[in-house]
């Protein structure tokens, strides 16, 4: 009882910190005491909870340090053209008929590159969803679409945050995992693109009255060359190499070409790696500015006090109840069906991704031993739930970037036919396996 109640006075924290606008950072804080005081009370040793506390911050200490280059990659490339020529050459290949489905793509495309959703949504993102306003397109599809797409790359970019946590929790390797989640999203992926397709056919749009080209060419040099940083991430990433090397020589690239290509100084191109590309331009800034190493800062601090929560519930054995409900229920549903509920409840009550994720991988990897398929369920579940909780921060920030309404939510189907495809393969192979063991036992007998 006392344990239920120490988890519903934490959910009730976060809930008051989403109402009350009150940064997410601080429910956290909030959390780690209420946990703490339940370790104490369960009668552990105050150095005890912290050696456990500083026990679980080990264990996603290489993502820490990854945070911090991803931001300096998202501003680099910002400020030496890549995002603008990426914009650039898109924006081509537009046409009214299919520009919801293009718009998926290229936000799944540079999601992909990038590794983050929330940087997609506030820059190509922004785009998609300005062009769309002015082709008469609705908001709530373009806004479902920009959602699946920023949401791509966030389970299998070799630089997601969530994609890097979620192979640190397991043990598994990055590349690895992002292979089995690429080729178990084909089906997916291609009924993903058909509604999109037939979505945008099927309504009347007139033309974009936006000149993307050049409002870019006023203040990028839209050289083949700006596509150099993510060439390299893709064909490093192909090599499997250290994603830090990966990320640095991006870096560099970047670098190269912020200083001959762009004009910049180096003093600028410092700036730019810490605090991020700033445009003074009205039009451009709301779509391009952001980045740097102080916008990692808070999902940094996130990933940080919540990692220290896995320490904290196996030394007090907190959610040991819960895990011994779902071990029961996970024999009825299929283990991956009792995560996905689990991630569900988990995503409704963190309020954000990175919480979600942690909590599902506590709750539900008893049930799941392998390591691989424990990974893979992480990415069919608590990865992709997490965007469709309305309260939650990782629909908040995208659909607040690119101003789409709530609704939006229910046109992002890509996220829904992940799991639900997971769920039928899941209960397919079940009858399958329990046939055989039938049939075996009858031959038997």
């Amino acid at each position: 009882m006392l344990e239920l109640s120490v988890l519903a006075l934490f959910a009730a924290g976060l809930l008051v910190g989403i109402v009350w606008g009150i940064p997410t950072i601080y429910p956290l804080l909030f959390g780690y005491l209420l946990f703490a005081a339940y370790g104490l009370h369960r009668g552990c040793h105050p150095l005890t909870l912290l050696r456990v506390s500083l026990k679980g911050i080990r264990t996603v200490r290489n993502v820490l340090l990854i945070f911090l280059l991803i931001g300096v990659i998202t501003g680099v490339w910002r400020a030496c053209g890549t995002i603008a020529v990426i914009v650039d050459w898109s924006s081509r290949l537009i046409l009214p008929s299919v520009f919801v489905l293009v718009s998926f793509l290229l936000c799944a495309f540079v999601s992909m590159l990038s590794g983050t959703s929330f940087g997609t949504a506030a820059t190509i993102g922004v785009v998609c969803m300005t062009i769309s306003r002015s082709m008469g397109l609705s908001p709530v599809i373009m806004g479902g679409a920009i959602l699946s797409g920023v949401y791509f790359g966030d389970r299998c970019s070799p630089m997601s945050t969530s994609a890097l946590l979620v192979g640190e929790l397991t043990g598994t390797d990055l590349f690895g995992n992002i292979r089995r989640l690429l080729r178990e999203q084909t089906l997916p992926l291609a009924l993903t693109c058909l509604f999109y397709l037939l979505l945008g056919m099927s309504r009347q749009t007139g033309t974009s009255a936006i000149d993307i080209h050049s409002l870019l060419a006023g203040h990028f040099s839209l050289h083949w060359a700006a596509f150099l940083p993510a060439v390299l991430i893709l064909l490093l990433s192909l090599l499997r190499i250290n994603i830090k090397c990966i990320m640095l020589a991006s870096i560099a690239m970047g670098g190269v070409l912020c200083l001959t290509l762009q004009d910049m100084d180096a003093a600028s191109f410092l700036s730019v790696a810490v605090l991020g590309y700033r445009s003074a331009d009205p039009v451009l800034g709301p779509m391009f500015n952001g980045g740097g190493m102080i916008s990692m800062l808070n999902v940094t601090l996130i990933v940080l006090v919540s990692s220290t929560y896995v320490g904290i519930f196996d030394q007090t054995g907190l959610l040991d109840g819960l895990k011994h409900t779902i071990a029961h229920a996970s024999r009825r549903i299929t283990p991956f069906g009792c995560a996905l509920l689990t991630s569900i409840a988990a995503g409704m009550v963190a309020c954000n991704q990175t919480l979600t994720i942690i909590l599902t991988y506590q709750l539900c990897r008893d049930i799941i031993p392998d390591r691989s398929e424990l990974a893979d369920t992480l990415g069919h579940s608590a990865m992709v739930i997490a965007p469709m909780i309305p309260w939650s921060i990782a629909a908040v920030v995208p659909i607040s970037s690119i101003d789409a309404p709530y609704t939006c939510i229910a046109a992002a189907c890509y996220l829904y036919l992940l799991p639900l495809w997971k769920l039928f393969t899941v209960a397919t192979a079940g009858r399958r396996s329990s046939l055989l063991r039938h049939k075996t036992a009858k031959a038997v007998f």
